[in-house]
């Protein structure tokens, strides 16, 4: 039975904070939408409502943080990510304060909101500032792994938090160690490196391969930074090529923070599956994900087409 990661997200938030105090939660009128409403009703004394006033959420964030509480701010990634972004960078991370970001409503997943609310960009944005951790669950057991770490790590953390209903990939004993990827399926021939909602497609396009005799390794990064390093340049050298698969452009994301590893390496060859450097429309997120080609055929096709 799936749930949105935004329900596991205020789920994790409710019962962190049962056994820690300094956890407060912060959001920008969309406590309804964030999830953060959970948090809410539990803890309404712990919780602040800052109207639709990110900039100022984010610096009242930091001060809750210099008196030591552990402030998570909410708000779709857009408006967190872009809209606040100054002072994140400023307030936040230029200091390295000890702030946590659920930023929700992340990628085309958005759907129907259209290109004006999809965040393709906050990956980007976010894993670019020094003191930034970044993670990217994949289902709802990570979502709630990714906030237990982010309350652990003394500094600044984002956790991208999808919209959708999500069947569970990972299992409830299954590591989750900041900066350390995941080997879902090991392969000799192709390695698909996938992050977030995109884990389950390169399960499915792992299948794909298989089929035509094409073994495929399937690595979950669900912490875009720190990158994982050893587990990236290990697959390079063992496999012929990676194939990265993101529900964000391939500007700036997670492609990019594994072609950054593997630049000057020799070995495999190297191909991107994610938004090709244009804007979301409005759409199911099913049916966008196959226009902006983020399937399970396209990475398998791009995986052949490399090989």
């Amino acid at each position: 039975m799936g749930k949105s990661l935004r329900i596991a997200y205020g789920e994790a938030l409710k019962e962190y904070a049962a056994t820690n105090d300094k956890i407060v939660v912060m959001d920008a009128d969309l406590a309804h939408a964030t999830m953060t409403g959970i948090f809410k009703e539990a803890y309404p004394d712990r919780f602040y409502n800052f109207g639709i006033a990110e900039a100022n959420m984010v610096c009242e964030a930091t001060g809750f943080a210099h008196a030591g509480l552990i402030p998570f701010v909410s708000t779709f990634a857009l408006f967190g990510a872009g809209r606040a972004y100054e002072q994140i960078r400023n307030s936040v991370c230029y200091v390295n304060a000890n702030v946590k970001f659920g930023l929700t409503h992340s990628g085309l997943c958005v759907g129907e909101d259209g290109g004006s609310h999809q965040s393709i960009e906050d990956i980007a944005l976010m894993r670019v500032l020094p003191n930034m951790t970044v993670f990217v669950p994949c289902d709802p057991i990570e979502t709630k792994k990714a906030v237990k770490a982010a309350i652990e790590i003394d500094g600044p953390v984002y956790i991208r938090v999808a919209r959708p209903v999500v069947d569970d990939i990972t299992t409830e004993d299954a590591p989750f160690v900041p900066g350390k990827a995941n080997v879902l399926k090991d392969g000799e021939d192709v390695c698909i490196m996938a992050t977030g909602l995109m884990v389950k497609e390169a399960l499915a396009a792992a299948k794909l391969l298989e089929a035509d005799g094409i073994s495929a390794a399937v690595v979950n990064i669900h912490t875009i930074k720190p990158i994982d390093k050893e587990t990236i340049l290990n697959y390079h050298a063992k496999c012929k090529g990676i194939v990265t698969a993101e529900e964000h452009s391939v500007i700036g994301g997670l492609g990019s923070a594994v072609a950054e590893v593997i630049a000057g390496v020799s070995g495999g060859k190297f191909a991107q599956v994610g938004v090709e450097d244009k804007f979301g429309k409005s759409g199911a997120p099913d049916l966008l994900f196959k226009a902006y080609g983020l399937t399970p055929e396209n990475i398998a096709a791009k995986a052949k087409a490399m090989l």
